[in-house]
């Protein structure tokens, strides 16, 4: 079997279906990456979301029998949206983070990597392949790197020379002996303007993320958000870009290669009242495609309300009043309450006041009084 050339024939058809960068890797153990995976189990910078077992994030051999070599693939996401629409008073606006555009990722990486694994099994039919995409055991950054997709940034992204960071990344491991590439040498060069961007701090040093504090986890979380960061994410719903945004690599990156990629401007930054008041199946229909959609509409309505209490948005308040004392769920209600306070007014006074004396859940409670707090500090002001 001719390796060399089936290697070449991968890539040609790699672009045939419209995968913008692939690459080639050893299977060896990602010795170094066990070492970052530990330190930051070790300090408590997880997010929760990952793959458990570290060995087998690190090691194929523990998750493919015999493996020769991986595959990893990228395809470039748009970083602009035309004719974005434009929030103002009494039509507060939302946003998902580019990263949730158009159709789930995981579905479109994967579609890929399939297409490509039949390609490969008709070229090889002994060829044995594992896919994955994010939740799989590997992990992305560390086999795109060794790949030559791009080197890891500071703000922890892998940046490609032609496409930035905005790429979402997936890979294969395989039985096949293909040659691997070069992995390419870091540009960041002695740039912070991610670390020195990042509105909570996360980035606590180049390379390493604390993601308990990393607005893309907390945007996530289904609990009350911690006070020191429902100031910080602003009207963001799901995810952030900050450190993407200010790279000086990402600089005039933006790409529309597949159709399945791009915004529905409406739902990528979506009127905050109306998400209020959505039902699951409303929340499913509208942004269920979505990858930000996959923790449910409760963690997307907690931050909507935290975004009107970033605006002080004054005509959102018989809504959010509603939602206090309406809301089955104690977040929610809670969060409520806490962003009436940060609005202010009377309207807003009155009814922490009333919830004061009807409510029983203590978490809750805790959150008027935090609203009511609001208003003593504006009377001693």
């Amino acid at each position: 079997m001719d390796y060399d050339q089936l290697k070449q024939d991968i890539i040609e058809f790699s672009k045939e279906i419209g995968i913008d960068k692939i690459g080639f890797a050893s299977s060896d153990p990602f010795i170094e990456m066990k070492n970052k995976l530990i330190r930051q189990q070790e300090l408590g910078y997880q997010s929760g979301f990952e793959h458990k077992n570290i060995d087998e994030r690190v090691d194929p051999s523990l998750i493919f029998e015999r493996p020769r070599s991986i595959i990893a693939i990228a395809l470039a996401y748009p970083s602009r949206m035309e004719n974005p629409p434009r929030g103002k008073k009494g039509e507060r606006r939302g946003l998902f983070c580019r990263a949730s555009w158009g159709i789930d990722y995981h579905q479109l990486v994967r579609e890929k990597l399939t297409q490509l694994a039949v390609y490969i099994q008709e070229c090889v039919p002994e060829t044995k392949i594992k896919s994955m995409v994010d939740t799989g055991e590997l992990v992305d950054r560390a086999v795109a790197e060794r790949a030559g997709i791009g080197w890891s940034g500071k703000n922890c992204s892998i940046i490609t020379p032609e496409y930035g960071s905005y790429v979402y990344l997936g890979e294969m491991i395989t039985n096949l002996p293909l040659e691997p590439d070069e992995p390419l040498q870091d540009q960041c060069g002695e740039c912070t303007m991610c670390l020195d961007a990042c509105p909570t701090g996360a980035l606590v040093q180049a390379g390493q993320l604390n993601a308990q504090r990393c607005i893309a986890y907390l945007t996530q979380t289904k609990d009350f958000l911690p006070d020191e960061f429902r100031t910080k994410i602003g009207n963001r719903l799901y995810g952030c870009d900050t450190c993407q945004s200010v790279c000086p690599k990402n600089k005039g990156m933006d790409f529309h290669h597949h159709e399945a990629m791009e915004p529905e401007p409406e739902i990528v930054k979506p009127l905050l009242d109306p998400l209020l008041e959505l039902s699951n199946r409303q929340f499913k229909e509208i942004f269920g495609d979505m990858s930000g959609s996959w923790r449910g509409k409760k963690p997307i309505q907690r931050n909507a309300i935290i975004a009107l209490a970033h605006f002080k948005e004054k005509d959102s308040v018989s809504k959010l009043v509603k939602v206090m004392e309406e809301d089955v769920r104690p977040v929610i209600r809670g969060t409520a309450a806490w962003a009436l306070g940060k609005i202010g007014g009377e309207e807003a006074k009155k009814a922490l006041l009333q919830a004061k004396n009807k409510e029983q859940d203590v978490s809750v409670l805790n959150e008027i009084e935090k609203g009511l707090q609001f208003f003593h500090k504006e009377n001693e002001a």
